[in-house]
């Protein structure tokens, strides 16, 4: 998988935020694969939670960024998803942790929540972070168990 390569989408209430992060990762070297969506015009959120989760399942990318008012929706969508670990931050400790111990592959926020520097914070610490395993990965291992037996899609 390529770790320069990155998903993005956003709904209605981040698409300005969506840009500036795309912009940031860019300047970082990343290619940005956006999904959408393209406008401020109301759209539904789950669209676009399941465009970067698929990306991100199929191996198309290793990690997505997702953006909504909150960050809770696009979260709980995004976990819905076989294999998807998403995980909604608003502080840097977070972003970066559940990068760590969590193994996300998916960071969730709101653009009604935090401004856009604290957003290109949260972006660097998440993927400035590696996972750390050891007796982190039995915990993962766990949580994959659990999404074996749900059967989500």
């Amino acid at each position: 998988m390529n770790t320069k390569k990155i998903t993005v989408g956003c709904d209605h209430a981040a698409y300005d935020m969506k840009l500036e992060v795309i912009r940031h990762l860019e300047e970082r070297g990343y290619e940005v694969l956006d999904v959408g969506t393209n406008s401020s015009q109301s759209c539904d959120f789950p669209v676009f939670a399941h465009a970067v989760c698929k990306n991100v399942q199929d191996g198309v990318t290793e990690l997505g960024i997702l953006i909504c008012g909150t960050g809770i929706g696009m979260s709980m969508a995004a976990n819905k998803h076989h294999g998807i670990r998403a995980a909604v931050c608003s502080d840097t400790f977070s972003a970066r942790l559940t990068r760590m111990h969590n193994n996300a592959n998916v960071l969730c926020f709101g653009a009604r929540v935090v401004g856009i520097g604290l957003a290109l914070d949260l972006v660097d610490n998440f993927l400035d972070a590696e996972f750390e395993g050891g007796k982190h990965q039995r915990r993962i291992d766990m949580v994959n168990a659990i999404d074996a037996q749900e059967g989500t899609c």
